[in-house]
């Protein structure tokens, strides 16, 4: 099955550490949602998701999943508590569209503000796939914040030291 990854998820590394089978299959767009960091986690900071947007247009990365882990990301992303799974149409880099399912935060707040881990999964994932620098642009422009968890920091960041 397909999967579009448009937040962390990006990076290879993050996604594979959660699905060990997951393929990329290279950068794809989402036409008609923006990407923002609004939905609200449990932890307090703000996470990515993709909200409706007229002549808007969120880059991410193609997945494909195993059918048998689709409930493991389920559970890892929070199916049913903040994000629901939706299909949504993927345009590909070779303009063809498929069908994949993506997560929409259902828990948002615009006053949120990512921690600068969360942001650099985002970054790193977009750099890993060559997305267009000007889209990295605005990602790392979104005002963000230290988490007061060191321990998670160094945690969360620890798997591009491997």
């Amino acid at each position: 099955m397909y999967y579009f990854a448009y937040g962390s998820n990006m990076s290879s590394r993050r996604l594979l550490a959660r699905v060990p089978s997951a393929r990329s299959l290279g950068v794809a767009h989402l036409h008609g949602y923006e990407m923002s960091f609004r939905k609200r986690s449990h932890d307090g900071s703000a996470k990515c998701t993709v909200v409706p947007k007229h002549g808007a247009s969120t880059l991410g990365v193609l997945y494909h999943i195993p059918d048998d882990q689709r409930y493991t990301l389920d559970r890892i992303e929070g199916q049913g508590f903040g994000y629901d799974a939706q299909d949504v149409r993927i345009t590909t880099q070779s303009g063809s569209q498929v069908t994949a399912f993506t997560y929409l935060g259902t828990d948002t707040e615009n006053e949120l503000e990512p921690y600068t881990w969360y942001v650099e999964h985002v970054v790193r994932g977009a750099r890993e796939h060559g997305i267009a620098q000007q889209y990295i642009d605005k990602i790392e422009a979104v005002p963000s914040k230290p988490d007061p968890d060191a321990g998670r920091h160094q945690f969360e960041l620890s798997i591009y030291d491997r």
